[in-house]
């Protein structure tokens, strides 16, 4: 199965993603850090990471590019509420899959499982395409 990791400060939000996406049926990682971000990913056990705008010291806009040189093909959905401009551009241009809100209430839910549906349909097309041209 496909990797999901929610990297964020906010112990709430990654509790209440991480309920959301086991709910959902997907296997799921959380973390606090940056390193273990970047490990999970290295290590390819995270093909789709759930990032907030802050994880330690670092901002999304430090952490996108690094983790996006760790694995190109990984799906970044970033969950930001109050963002500034610039670092939602930043970060667009860095290649994030996708930039959602945080869900206010049970019915903005929706909206997260539905990417991370999309994050991981998206990621099983490219790998089953890539299977088929190298045989």
């Amino acid at each position: 199965m496909l990797g999901l990791l929610i990297a964020d400060k906010d112990a709430a939000s990654r509790k209440q993603m991480a309920n959301l996406l086991i709910e959902a049926g997907y296997d799921v990682m959380v973390t606090d850090s940056a390193a273990k971000a970047i490990n999970g990913v290295l290590n390819k056990s995270a093909r789709v990471v759930l990032l907030g705008t802050e994880l330690n010291e670092f901002t999304s806009a430090a952490l996108v590019p690094l983790l996006k040189q760790c694995n190109r093909k990984l799906m970044i959905i970033l969950i930001a509420d109050d963002a500034p401009l610039p670092l939602i551009r930043k970060v667009r241009k860095e290649g994030i899959f996708y930039h959602a809100l945080r869900p206010a209430e049970p019915e903005d839910e929706e909206e997260i499982r539905q990417v991370v549906k999309c994050a991981m349909e998206s990621l099983t097309r490219t790998d089953y395409a890539r299977k088929a041209c190298s045989n």
